[in-house]
């Protein structure tokens, strides 16, 4: 019998790559990661080292001592990222949003290279042919859009991971800014509260994208994770939350024309955030249908996964 593929993660110490290395060393799918000599400089909101507090450096150490390839190179060196991509079946990009535009040099390797089996260009969020969201975020799902049309055109064989809301940027702190924690004492809400939000671990993020490249009935189809435990509204969690710590929440809701005053007042991290809030909680960008000639529901596909429900996720801040 065939072994599995072979991955190779770009961007693999990022806030969902590493999760995603870890799951395919898990999965037992040999995997392997392009390392840059000089990494860049990022500052990362506090939200993002609040959820990810390991080091880059203890994670390639990590990485190297569970097995996994370590490859020095750097996407835009051609030739450094072409030998790369020729020793593996699948290649999945987990990088930033400033790097989204960039990922047409990894599919020009990719077409020249002539043996990828898969490609997972970085999505990680809402679903970007079903969205309605307000600048600065709706850039970036527009540049995502783009690339999957690049994609398409060019006849390489994909997968689009449709995640939604990370527990780290929406969860961890209740959509609140310039806060890690959940609040106990008072929350402001978008909208009426009402509207459903798709919650996942970046862990869990990780399972789900190796299980999809495992599964050969995801080729040329979007993965959606919206998962009948943590498909929730932000009513919902608060009410949740309220019952883990034993009182009441003062709830202010924040109509639509004051919370997109905000997001042009604000500067980033901030509006960006609350961009992508906005997009969930008012726009109801994760609700919609699926269409099975082109997407799969990874709870209805994957039903072996035990993922972290939002009740479960909660309790680490008691």
């Amino acid at each position: 019998m065939a072994g599995k593929d072979r991955i190779l993660v770009l961007g693999p110490t990022g806030a969902i790559g590493r999760h995603i290395v870890w799951a395919s060393v898990k999965a037992g799918n040999p995997t392997y990661v392009l390392v840059r000599d000089t990494p860049p400089t990022v500052n990362k909101p506090r939200l993002v080292t609040a959820a990810n507090p390991e080091t880059r450096e203890e994670l390639l150490q990590n990485f190297q001592n569970s097995g996994v390839f370590l490859i020095q190179g750097d996407m835009n060196d051609h030739q450094s990222l072409l030998s790369a991509i020729k020793q593996v079946d699948v290649v999945i990009c987990s990088f930033g949003r400033l790097l989204i535009e960039d990922q047409v040099k990894i599919i020009a390797a990719i077409k020249e290279a002539g043996n990828i089996k898969r490609f997972f260009p970085s999505e990680f969020g809402l679903d970007v042919d079903r969205q309605d969201a307000v600048e600065p975020v709706r850039e970036v799902f527009e540049e995502k859009a783009k690339i999957r049309r690049i994609i398409e055109a060019e006849g390489v064989p994909y997968t689009y991971l449709c995640c939604h809301a990370f527990t780290g940027y929406f969860l961890r702190n209740l959509a609140q800014i310039d806060t890690t924690v959940p609040p106990r004492d008072k929350i402001f809400i978008q909208g009426d509260g009402n509207v459903k939000g798709a919650y996942v671990t970046e862990a869990d993020v990780g399972t789900y994208t190796v299980e999809a490249v495992n599964d050969p009935n995801t080729l040329n189809k979007a993965v959606h994770i919206r998962l009948p435990a943590n498909y929730l509204s932000l009513n919902e969690i608060v009410s949740l939350w309220e019952k883990k710590i034993g009182k009441s929440i003062e709830k202010i809701y924040v109509p639509e024309e004051e919370v997109l005053k905000n997001i042009q007042e604000l500067s980033f991290p901030n509006n960006y955030l609350l961009a992508l809030y906005h997009s969930q909680q008012i726009r109801g960008d994760a609700v919609y249908e699926i269409d099975p000639t082109k997407d799969v529901e990874a709870s209805q596909a994957y039903p072996h996964v035990k993922y972290t429900t939002v009740d479960e996720y909660l309790n680490q801040f008691l």
